[in-house]
């Protein structure tokens, strides 16, 4: 049954988001003794190991004779240029910033990928988005304080990253319909661990292990992602993006939660009124989205 179905995929969707924090837990946990582009660097390496799975599991991609090459390879690299920024800058933001406020801001994603998607996919946008996508910058700017005493630079970190996860999440509109979504996850993921490797280099290289069970950490660090990843892909398999976007705010509350039980955060001055207003545009975002296509 369709309620049975769109049930599997909301719980799969909150299994994904909750592996995310997961992720980030850890990023920000091995954050003081390893910088952003090696995190990001092993990130990706282990979790290669889930994607190649879900690519390997995947129904549509054997019946299209398993393809490896696709006819917009050079998109598909672009995506993974763009990933490899997205995660240098927030992980970058997890090491400098508290867990919710880092998390939070990156939300801001679906505010930019309404802005993106009128130049790029030529969309049009009415003026309930729009108010929506002004609503969610209010809380935005609200939460980064630019010319107040407690702003600082590191709080446009998540903000670069939300911008470039947007980007991410608007090509992928772009790519052929017949190009199975986790093909385009390798792409990703692979550009995306070369990028970090570079990224790694040129900021100073890879530092040895601090603690000997640092490898275990970053271990599950890439597990967490690429399984992630993983859920994410089954629950959208499953459910429709209609009935599962209203729960991809979850994450926010989440994320206040677990810095508060893990690191002992609980930044009320810098979130809120901020992040009510991002969620409440987010939502509004996601109903106007649902009438337009009823």
């Amino acid at each position: 049954m369709k309620s049975d179905q769109t049930f599997t995929a909301i719980l799969l969707l909150l299994g994904a988001l909750t592996l995310f924090d997961g992720m980030g837990l850890i990023i920000k946990h091995l954050s003081p003794r390893y910088s952003a582009a090696e995190l990001s660097a092993w990130r990706n390496m282990f979790g290669l190991i889930p994607s190649a799975i879900v690519l390997y599991a995947s129904r549509e991609w054997h019946t299209t004779g398993r393809i490896l090459v696709v006819r917009q390879w050079k998109l598909a690299l672009f995506r993974g240029v763009i990933l490899t920024f997205a995660q240098f800058l927030f992980y970058m933001s997890l090491g400098i910033l508290t867990f919710a406020t880092a998390s939070t801001i990156t939300y801001a994603n679906s505010l930019f990928a309404v802005a993106l998607a009128v130049p790029l996919l030529g969309e049009k946008v009415g003026w309930i988005r729009w108010s929506a996508v002004i609503v969610g910058f209010i809380g935005v700017v609200w939460i980064v304080r630019p010319g107040s005493d407690s702003f600082t630079l590191a709080a446009l970190l998540p903000l670069g990253a939300a911008v470039c996860y947007a980007l991410v999440g608007v090509t992928i509109r772009v790519m052929d319909d017949d190009v199975p979504t986790p093909l385009i996850n390798l792409y990703s993921s692979v550009v995306a661990l070369i990028g970090a490797v570079f990224l790694t280099l040129f900021t100073g290289g890879f530092s040895p292990l601090q603690q000997a069970n640092d490898i275990w950490w970053l271990m599950a660090m890439g597990g967490f992602g690429g399984c992630a990843v993983l859920l994410l892909i089954m629950a959208y398999r499953r459910g429709e993006q209609s009935d599962l976007a209203p729960f991809n705010y979850f994450g926010i509350p989440l994320a206040f939660v677990l810095g508060w039980i893990f690191f002992g955060e609980a930044p009320w001055g810098e979130l809120f009124p901020g992040a009510l207003l991002i969620l409440a545009s987010g939502l509004l975002i996601v109903w106007r989205e649902q009438q337009l296509k009823k």
